[in-house]
């Protein structure tokens, strides 16, 4: 495995070991060059809501699905979704990426519809 991506899974273990601890619910982060994936999971490890630039309708509104665009798309489609559900307080798991760029995108986008982290 490449050093890189040890490094970043060594931190997101890190960051969940707490949150377990703690018992809260997270929105969870993951991206490659051309997605964005965003999931909130409950305390038990159970996804409540999802949001991925590989579903066919976002899929269709986005000319490109690798940018800061369609992240902060699935910010605020990933907020508006748990929002219906009645989730407001999470905590923001970015999966050991660190925060700029598309990642940093999609948490202001998510903050601006109205989830509280």
């Amino acid at each position: 495995m490449n050093i890189k991506k040890i490094a970043r899974i060594r931190r997101a273990t890190k960051f969940r070991k707490n949150l377990k601890k703690f018992k809260i619910i997270r929105l969870s982060i993951h991206r490659t060059s051309r997605h964005i994936y965003a999931q909130i999971i409950s305390i038990n490890n159970k996804i409540l809501v999802t949001a991925s630039t590989l579903e066919k309708k976002i899929k269709k509104k986005l000319t490109y699905t690798g940018n800061i665009k369609a992240a902060i798309f699935i910010g605020n489609k990933i907020a508006n979704r748990s929002i219906k559900k009645g989730i407001l307080n999470i905590s923001f798991d970015r999966s050991g990426f660190k925060y700029h760029g598309r990642i940093q995108a999609l948490a202001d986008a998510a903050r601006k519809t109205g989830l509280n982290f």
